[in-house]
């Protein structure tokens, strides 16, 4: 099967490129990937599988269909949206769309979600089971999974597996990680009101900007000395709005960031942890405060059997030297996190960098680019990882 597998994907390489290169060339923003979806859409169809559009509103679902129909199915899960950044990378098939770019490799994904759906429809005989593709929207705003949800994409589904590629590991080379994998990532918006006054005379307003500067510090300085160090903790404001002129002492100010954590028991903590310190800085130089802490997607937890799959089907497929156990889950966030709440589920890195240069860039930057070999590695791992998911144990 892994000899059959490997030969079909290898001649399918060709055309797999072409389709990354598309989707690279067309890159669309979360919640707008019309063009994308229409283009997965057909390809899907063109290869035999059952295609349902408008899933999770821009998303699409591609059904193969064993000899089973009652039996459940096995989903696979890519993303399609990109990001709103300026490729500056000076490929021929870069970004034609002013100031967005699909930076985190969901052209990849998503060429590995088709690669894996052609493979295994050619193999329809051999595998005899149920698999679901669901192509998702937005990502990147952790939305796209729960709309899937709510269209019922996760009807009936035994287990999902997912990718995610990783340029810190060379092209032909798979990671995988037991347990988590990613951080809970949540929202953070701290309001900060004081008391205008000429910026002269900054002893008779209640400035703001400067508050907000404490808070920021004391918030920054705070994650060392009461957080446990084992159970890390980032915090990043990456939004400041405030202030009217130069000469004009700020009344409020609006803090935006992002939190990530690992361990719940830290996650839930954290709401009342931050409001204290703000409280504490705020009341001392007689400002309020508000403090709005909306959380987001959890952290992925690989299913233990689901990544013991994935490490098995990498050795066969490409020797153990080429697929790594990471040590370490990454505080990035996915919202494939939300997916294992209605099924077990797990998530392997795929290496897309280039083993030859000094250099490679790192996800959700302009110049970032992915070593093309690394789609057939990809597709090889995942349509190997789901027949193996059908033998019997």
């Amino acid at each position: 099967m892994l000899t059959h597998i490997k030969d079909l994907a290898t001649k399918l390489a060709p055309r797999l490129i072409e389709i990354r290169r598309h989707i690279h060339s067309h890159p669309e923003l979360s919640g707008q990937e019309y063009q994308t979806a229409a283009f997965v859409a057909g390809v899907l169809s063109s290869s035999g599988l059952r295609v349902q559009e408008g899933v999770g509103k821009t998303g699409v679902v591609g059904e193969l269909h064993g000899s089973g129909k009652d039996q459940p199915f096995l989903a696979i899960r890519t993303d399609m949206d990109a990001l709103p950044i300026q490729e500056s990378t000076e490929l021929e098939y870069a970004s034609r769309k002013e100031g967005v770019m699909h930076a985190c490799g969901h052209d990849v994904h998503t060429t590995v979600g088709l690669g894996t759906a052609m493979v295994l429809s050619q193999m329809a005989e051999e595998l005899r089971e149920n698999v679901r593709f669901l192509f998702q929207p937005a990502e990147e705003i952790a939305q796209g999974a729960s709309w899937m949800i709510q269209d019922g994409a996760m009807k009936n589904v035994s287990a999902i597996l997912g990718v995610h590629v990783f340029p810190s590991i060379p092209a032909g080379s798979i990671g995988v990680r037991y347990g988590a994998l990613t951080a809970a990532a949540d929202d953070l918006e701290i309001l900060i009101m004081g008391e205008s006054g000429h910026g002269a005379r900054p002893h008779e307003a209640i400035d703001a900007i400067w508050i907000a500067a404490q808070v920021i510090t004391a918030l920054q300085q705070a994650i060392s000395r009461t957080q446990n160090p084992l159970r890390p903790v980032v915090l990043s404001i990456g939004k400041i709005n405030g202030g009217r002129a130069p000469n004009v002492i700020a009344d409020k100010v609006q803090l935006l960031g992002t939190v990530r954590s690992l361990h719940p028991e830290t996650r839930a903590q954290l709401p009342n942890w931050i409001e204290k310190i703000v409280a504490n800085v705020c009341h001392s130089y007689g400002a309020s405060y508000q403090v709005n802490y909306h959380q987001g997607v959890p952290s992925v937890n690989n299913d233990y059997k689901l990544t013991q799959l994935f490490q098995s089907a990498g050795e066969e497929a490409w020797g153990s030297d080429r697929v790594q156990i990471l040590p370490e889950p990454s505080l990035g966030a996915e919202d494939f996190s939300v997916y294992l709440d209605h099924a077990p589920g797990a998530m392997f890195r795929l290496g897309v960098g280039y083993p030859d240069r000094i250099i490679n860039h790192p996800l959700h930057h302009p110049e970032f680019d992915a070593d093309e070999s690394a789609i057939v590695t990809g597709v090889i791992t995942m349509a190997y990882a789901a027949c193996k998911y059908f033998q019997p144990q």
